[in-house]
């Protein structure tokens, strides 16, 4: 890993596969709330998967991706682990991302030496004008701007990177923080969420825990596959919350 385009290509074997099969991503968390002058609390637990397929970016050049993502991911009662359907008399709008695409080229990945294992971290703040303006969405909107902070890392062994497989086993963990969720419902009240959750490459599908995979068979039963091919714009939770509830 010595160039760019070899960071990249030991990412891509983390992160997916190089031969375009598909791979599984599971997680598993809680989420936090955080307000001032109110006690951190944790408000959900959360569970998700992300089904991905690697392919080659025709515009970009030999060492160019396109990442091809659907993801799902689910609130969950935080004592049961139940997958909730209301929250204080509110309906909870679940994640379905369709597409979550991303397009890469060579970068500089951060990594950290950790002996047998390397980590990849990726740190991305967001901030952008909201699918959701204050000024027609009240009650739902915390301002004007969308505003997060993603951070993952991506753990693989360092020996199976030295081999020659086109997708290494791997580990993963990912925190966010975020403004107030859409349906919460809590308009411009000072706070937010944070996410901290953990995960792994699955060998297949098939490893998504049962309840899980129910769940998306009677609901969005595309969400086991990764796309095809590229489209966008991306799907967010707050733009998927503004296609249930158009502006009036």
């Amino acid at each position: 890993m010595t160039t760019p385009a070899e960071l990249l290509r030991s990412f891509a074997r983390t992160r997916a596969s190089l031969d375009g099969e598909e791979v599984t991503y599971w997680w598993s968390g809680d989420v936090y709330s955080w307000a001032p002058d109110e006690p951190y609390q944790r408000v959900f637990g959360f569970e998700g998967i992300n089904v991905a397929r690697l392919a080659r970016e025709p515009e970009g050049g030999p060492d160019s991706y396109q990442l091809l993502t659907r993801e799902a991911a689910f609130y969950l009662d935080p004592v049961t682990r139940e997958i909730l359907e209301t929250w204080q008399d509110l309906p909870v709008v679940h994640i379905w991302n369709d597409p979550a695409n991303q397009k890469w080229r060579p970068f500089p990945i951060p990594t950290t030496d950790l002996g047998g294992q390397v980590c990849f971290s990726l740190e991305i703040p967001l901030a952008y004008p909201s699918p959701l303006p204050v000024a027609q969405y009240p009650l739902h909107s915390a301002g004007d701007t969308y505003k997060a902070l993603e951070l993952f890392q991506f753990f693989a062994d360092r020996a199976d990177l030295a081999g020659p497989a086109p997708s290494v086993p791997a580990t993963m963990s990912w925190t966010r923080m975020s403004q107030w969720l859409p349906w919460m419902a809590r308009g411009q009240r000072p706070g937010g969420l944070t996410y901290h959750c953990r995960g792994r490459k699955l060998g297949s599908y098939a490893e998504v825990p049962e309840r899980t995979r129910a769940y998306i068979a009677d609901h969005h039963p595309e969400f086991a596959q990764a796309p095809e091919k590229w489209s966008e714009p991306n799907e967010t939770s707050w733009t998927y919350f503004r296609k249930l509830n158009p502006p009036k």
